[in-house]
């Protein structure tokens, strides 16, 4: 598992920010990733369309997400982390890679 920590710049609401657009994007046609399994408030647990395994997002009390990467294939972290560079890079101050 891979813990995926990301601190948004200047308190942004990045939690909110990614869950819209991967619901705008599925919309609008067939995304990489999706949302699965119930929603609840301040979770959400999405899967890759080719990769096996899923993330877990978690929005924490300083408007941080935790995405715990759970895969033993190195693509659907890379595919996450290249996804929030994407859309949100210039909201993004750091993002850090945890290994367990």
């Amino acid at each position: 598992m891979k813990l995926v920590q990301i601190t948004p710049v200047g308190g942004s609401r990045l939690y909110s920010a990614m869950v819209k657009k991967e619901a705008g994007i599925r919309k609008q046609r067939a995304g990489a990733f999706s949302r699965v399994g119930a929603k609840t408030a301040n979770q959400a647990t999405w899967k890759h369309v080719r990769f096996k395994g899923r993330i877990k997002l978690k929005r924490e009390p300083s408007e941080a997400v935790t995405a715990r990467v759970s895969s033993a294939d190195w693509q659907l972290l890379s595919a996450f982390v290249g996804w929030v560079d994407r859309h949100f890079g210039d909201q993004v101050q750091n993002m850090t890679i945890e290994y367990r």
